[in-house]
């Protein structure tokens, strides 16, 4: 499956109007599902630096995002938290 097919159920979930692609919501979801797919990746190719390495990048740029939308939007931010069962 394609990445942009993947994607597209997450990006009409998460989205705030209709033609919504870039948000930090949504964003921060795309990049959840990114991560969540290579983690599992490194659980049989446990030697893949170099796709560790854009997971760590990944994890970053989902941190400042969430940053982000805390500081502008907190109660979006809680409930995007619970939706994607981020931080326990």
């Amino acid at each position: 499956m394609s990445p942009a097919v993947a994607s597209q159920p997450v990006i009409s979930k998460f989205r705030l109007h209709e033609t919504d692609t870039g948000s930090p919501q949504v964003q921060i979801a795309l990049l959840t599902e990114r991560i969540n797919q290579l983690s599992t990746h490194f659980q049989s190719h446990k030697k893949d630096f170099n796709s560790r390495q854009g997971l760590l990048k990944m994890v970053s740029r989902r941190r400042r995002l969430l940053e982000y939308l805390k500081q502008h939007d907190e109660a979006s931010y809680r409930s995007l938290l619970d939706a994607l069962k981020l931080r326990k």
